[in-house]
């Protein structure tokens, strides 16, 4: 089993997703043992934001320029690494109330028509099924529990909707809710995430999520 570790925080050391995405993937590989880890840093290795020159994989066309072929190349690695996962696991936290720039260049790279998502005569249609998802979103405020908090952030609706675009039905969010709303409430933030984290990487891969009854 092959899992990609991600991490997008740009703050280094302080990263409280960071920190939660390491104990998943150490939770991970405790419960699958021979899960083979890779991992990407994002705020080291950021692929730079698609310009023209970077837009190969959409147009079809041949590069003519040695940076277009260095965009392409780069575009093509991002895409198999991902396509070549059983599982990934993402640290995304909330900045300004969606995802860190780093991670939206990275997903603008692996979302390829032909790769990881089709349009047929009946709408799109995902090509990257099969894989687990995990995403630790972090949050300074609280915004899971009510009407008002899920319609300000666009972290977990944005993820939820790309990865299903890509046909993945099994994406499993983990919470790190008040995270500067105190002492109280950040240990009450950490020991809840990580309580999501043993639920999550107990489960077996690719178990697709069961509608709720309204």
């Amino acid at each position: 089993m092959q899992l990609l570790h991600i991490d997008s925080a740009i703050t280094g050391d302080q990263s409280v997703s960071r920190q939660l995405t390491a104990s998943t993937v150490a939770a991970w590989v405790a419960a699958h043992p021979g899960t083979q880890v890779q991992q990407l840093d994002l705020a080291k290795d950021a692929p730079p934001h698609l310009g023209a020159d970077a837009l190969g994989f959409r147009t079809g066309q041949a590069a003519a320029t040695e940076l277009q072929r260095q965009e392409n190349a780069l575009s093509e690695a991002l895409v198999s690494q991902f396509l070549a996962a059983d599982v990934v696991v993402i640290g995304a936290p909330l900045y300004n109330f969606t995802i860190p720039t780093q991670l939206k260049a990275w997903i603008d790279r692996v979302a390829q028509a032909g790769r990881t998502f089709t349009y047929t005569d009946k709408g799109p249609q995902g090509l990257a099924g099969g894989k687990t998802v995990i995403v630790v979103l972090s949050r300074g405020g609280i915004y899971s529990t009510s009407e008002g908090g899920r319609a300000a952030e666009h972290q977990e609706s944005y993820l939820q909707t790309i990865f299903g675009f890509f046909g993945i039905t099994d994406v499993r969010f983990v919470y790190a809710e008040g995270l500067a709303m105190g002492p109280d409430a950040k240990a009450q933030g950490l020991a809840t995430a990580e309580t999501q984290i043993r639920a999550h990487t107990d489960k077996p891969a690719n178990q697709p999520a069961v509608a709720q009854a309204a």
